[in-house]
């Protein structure tokens, strides 16, 4: 594995990664060295959509196996436990590669969140692999007192956790492309940083004076969703809506699309589903995956029609859409 460099450059790519996000990977991306992995427990198969997903009646929709991994990084001695979700053909003739989406979740989070979003990607026929991040996971909650969980959130959101993040990416891709699915992955097609780049609910950068002088290098194209009462309430990471829309007006690649929904929370793009509300958090967790599915043709196809479509649909939805 080759060494990180902490630059500007790559703190802003951890600091997308480590909000809720996706991002999109080089398109050469070479083919990993390593041992193949048969840890590997299938979880389940045959699986329908999930219920928060975008509507399916009358539709018939590819399934797909899930499976997961306690892989182990020896060189960094870390664990780096990973879920996979493997789209399964959709008849006898189709054997295509499919194209990955690369997940890293949230501080506080783990391999098993962002279920709705997988659910919905994988029936679509896109692999999705979660890797969970030990030290900004959900043990940040249950290690230790319930008084100190601001210092532990504090602890895991510092340049260290962040850089051993984009690390913990990188070997789950040396992973599973020294595993028994390589050959069912299209490498031209493979979503995580730096080609281009999904952001949900992206966090700020603490502590930097300008983040036009960090963004302005990256000539990504980039999706931002957000909505109007995202709001970060950690004690010293206090963060509000417009401090999305800051990253998104700071980031220079073309093009980028800024989508803030009407109301929600910062919690609305997780598991969770009281929160902003029953149905405006299930309105905006389908609309998500819709809006995902559509950049990704943008990104992959030069199909721009998905998302002039998706605006149209979902604009009594929106508080902001800025397409450029």
């Amino acid at each position: 594995m080759k060494p990180i460099n902490r630059d500007r450059r790559e703190l802003f790519e951890r600091a997308l990664l480590g909000a809720a996000g996706l991002a999109l990977l080089p398109q050469d991306l070479p083919a990993a060295q390593g041992d193949r992995s048969a840890d590997a427990a299938v979880l389940r198969s045959d699986e329908p959509a999930h219920a928060q997903g975008p509507p399916t009646q009358n539709e018939r929709r590819p399934h797909y196996e899930l499976f997961e991994f306690a892989w182990q990084d020896s060189a960094r001695k870390r664990a780096v436990p990973a879920r996979f979700y493997r789209p399964l053909a959709r008849d006898r003739a189709d054997g295509a590669a499919r194209p990955l989406v690369l997940f890293s979740h949230g501080l506080g989070g783990s391999r098993s969140g962002y279920r709705y979003l997988s659910d919905y990607l994988a029936t679509e026929g896109i692999a999705c692999l979660h890797p969970q991040h030990i030290g900004s996971d959900r043990s940040i909650w249950s290690a230790g007192s319930p008084f100190t969980v601001g210092s532990r959130l504090l602890a895991a959101s510092q340049d260290a956790e962040a850089i051993a993040r984009v690390q913990d990416l990188r070997f789950c891709l040396d992973q599973l492309f020294a595993s028994e699915f390589a050959d069912q992955i299209d490498r031209q097609r493979i979503v995580v940083a730096p080609k281009a780049v999904i952001a949900m609910s992206a966090p700020p950068f603490y502590g930097e004076a300008s983040w036009t002088s960090i963004l302005s290098s990256m000539k990504l194209p980039s999706l931002h969703i957000t909505c109007s009462e995202d709001v970060i309430r950690i004690p010293g990471l206090l963060s509000g809506a417009d401090d999305r829309v800051a990253i998104f007006e700071a980031t220079a690649g073309l093009p980028k699309c800024l989508t803030m929904f009407e109301g929600g929370s910062h919690s609305v793009f997780t598991d969770r589903e009281a929160s902003g509300g029953f149905e405006t958090n299930r309105r905006i967790k389908r609309a998500s995956c819709l809006l995902i599915a559509a950049f990704l043709r943008l990104t992959f196809d030069q199909d721009p029609a998905g998302m002039r479509r998706w605006q149209s649909q979902h604009d009594d939805m929106l508080r902001q859409f800025i397409w450029s």
